[in-house]
C-alpha cells in the first residue's frame, strides 16, 4: 500500500467511526489510533463513547493511558501518537486513525511540530496582574488563528497557553523531525436530520448504561467538578445536573441540543479541511459504508 501509509476515518459524531476503522482493521491487518482527546483518560467511559466492545480482536492505542485530572494535551497527543505510528508501521501493520478531536487530528494531518514547553517563572510572574480579557488578547496575538478555544475559559489554561505558545514561537527554528504520512483520509456523511436522530438515539443509550452515575463516581473519586466541565458536553451537562444546578429533564434536553450543535461545527471544520486541501474521500452513510471504503482503497492502490 504505498499510496499511503495511514487511513484516517473522519466525520461528525455518532456518525460510525470507530465501527468502520475496525471493520478496516480486521481486512487490512490494522490497529486504531484513537485521536479522541477525552478516550485517553481512564474512566472517561461512556460519556467518551469508548465502546471497547467494538473493538474485540482489534488493538487499539491511545485509549485509557492517563488518569483523570492529568492536563493531557496536544504536546501530549502528537508525541503519543508518533510512538504509535512507528510501532504499527514497524510491524508492518496498517495505522487507522479514527478520530476523533478536530485539534488533535489537524495536528497529524497538517503536521504542526510541536516542542516541549517548560513553565517560565518570569513570564508568569509578568502575567500574573492581568485581567483575563488581556491575557486571551495576548494569547490570540501569539496564535491568530486559534484552536483550542476551551484555554481561554480557565485562568490556569489559558496563562499556560500563552506559556506554551511563547515557547513554540521562541524556538520556531528548532522543530523535531516528522516521519513522512500519506494520510488516505475518509469522512462518514449522514444527511443532518439523520445524524440528529443518531445523537439523540445514542444519548439515551449512554443514559440507560449509567452515564449520570459514571460522572458521579468520576466526582466520588476525586475529579472536581471544574475538571469535568472540561471533559466535554456530557461530563459539563451532567455534573451541572448533579451539583443541583439543573434538573434530569432539562440536564438531557440542554445536553441533546448541545451535541447537536457540536455535530454542526464538526461539519464546518470538515469543509474547512477539505479547502484547504486535504482530499477527502466522502462514504454515504446510508449505503454500505465499509464496501464503500474498500473501494476508495482498491483504487487507492
Amino acid at each position: 500500500m504505498s499510496a499511503f501509509n495511514m487511513i484516517a476515518i473522519l466525520g461528525t459524531t455518532a456518525s460510525g467511526k470507530t465501527k468502520l476503522a475496525v471493520e478496516l482493521s480486521r481486512l487490512l491487518n490494522g490497529e486504531v489510533i484513537s485521536a479522541d482527546s477525552r478516550q485517553v483518560y481512564r474512566g472517561l467511559d461512556i460519556g467518551s463513547g469508548k465502546d471497547l466492545d467494538e473493538y474485540q480482536e482489534i488493538p487499539y492505542h491511545l485509549i485509557d493511558i492517563v488518569n483523570p485530572g492529568y492536563e493531557y494535551n496536544i504536546f501530549d497527543f502528537q508525541g503519543d501518537f508518533l510512538t504509535a505510528f512507528d510501532d504499527i508501521n514497524q510491524r508492518q501493520k496498517m495505522p487507522i486513525l479514527a478520530g476523533g478531536s478536530a485539534l488533535y487530528v489537524d495536528s497529524i494531518l497538517k503536521g504542526y511540530r510541536l516542542i516541549e514547553v517548560p513553565e517560565n517563572p518570569q513570564l508568569r510572574a509578568s502575567l500574573a496582574p492581568l485581567e483575563h480579557d488581556a491575557l486571551i488578547a495576548k494569547l490570540s496575538a501569539l496564535k491568530p488563528n486559534l484552536h483550542n478555544t476551551t484555554d481561554t475559559q480557565d485562568r490556569a489554561r489559558l496563562i499556560r497557553a500563552i506559556e506554551i505558545a511563547t515557547g513554540e514561537k521562541e524556538h520556531a527554528d528548532n522543530q523535531p523531525d516528522w516521519p513522512e504520512i500519506k494520510p488516505l483520509i475518509m469522512a462518514i456523511k449522514w444527511d443532518r436530520a439523520i445524524v440528529r436522530e443518531r445523537i439523540t438515539q445514542r444519548l439515551h443509550e449512554r443514559l440507560e448504561e449509567g452515564l449520570i452515575e459514571e460522572v458521579a463516581q468520576l466526582h466520588a473519586s476525586g475529579v472536581s467538578w471544574e475538571t469535568l466541565y472540561f471533559y466535554g458536553l456530557e461530563y459539563r451537562f451532567i455534573a451541572q445536573h448533579l451539583k443541583g444546578e439543573i434538573n434530569r429533564n432539562d440536564c438531557i434536553q440542554k445536553l441533546n441540543s448541545a451535541i447537536h450543535q457540536f455535530a454542526k461545527k464538526q461539519e464546518t471544520w470538515l469543509r474547512r479541511l477539505e479547502r484547504n486541501g486535504q482530499k477527502i474521500h466522502w462514504l454515504d452513510g446510508t449505503k454500505n459504508i465499509l464496501n464503500q471504503a474498500m473501494g476508495i482503497i482498491s483504487k487507492a492502490n
